[in-house]
């Protein structure tokens, strides 16, 4: 299973080549929004969003039957930006399950930038 070029397929909102990957009963999580999916309806979700996306595979760790994937994704667009984790769980080299979750990428909120913590990853 190659996880980086199933997120190029995602990126692409290519649905028939994103279909490849998963298994015929594989579900999908997205914790943020407490919604799960099937796999038909993960595709609409992502390849009906009414945008183009882009964005870029950051960290892949790989175990036997699991991959965990870090993804950087925008839209293409719209200045929108989101970093996504995915705990991806394998079957017979396909995708059995994914539990997902989505971060709204922006500036720290503004009560932490009033105590003058932290200090930013990049410029």
């Amino acid at each position: 299973m190659n996880i980086q070029e199933y997120w190029n397929a995602t990126l692409k909102q290519d649905a028939s080549a994103m279909r490849q990957y998963f298994q015929q009963d594989a579900l999908i999580r997205w914790h943020n929004t407490n919604e799960q999916f099937t796999v038909d309806e993960f595709l609409r979700a992502n390849c009906e969003y009414p945008d183009e996306w882009d964005g870029a595979v950051e960290k892949l760790v790989e175990g036997t039957d699991s991959v965990i994937a870090v993804v950087h994704v925008h839209a293409a667009n719209k200045p929108i930006s989101f970093h996504v984790t995915s705990f991806i769980k394998l079957r017979e080299g396909k995708i059995a399950l994914i539990d997902e979750y989505w971060g709204d990428d922006g500036d720290a909120p503004l009560w932490r930038q009033e105590k003058h913590i932290g200090t930013r990853i990049q410029e």
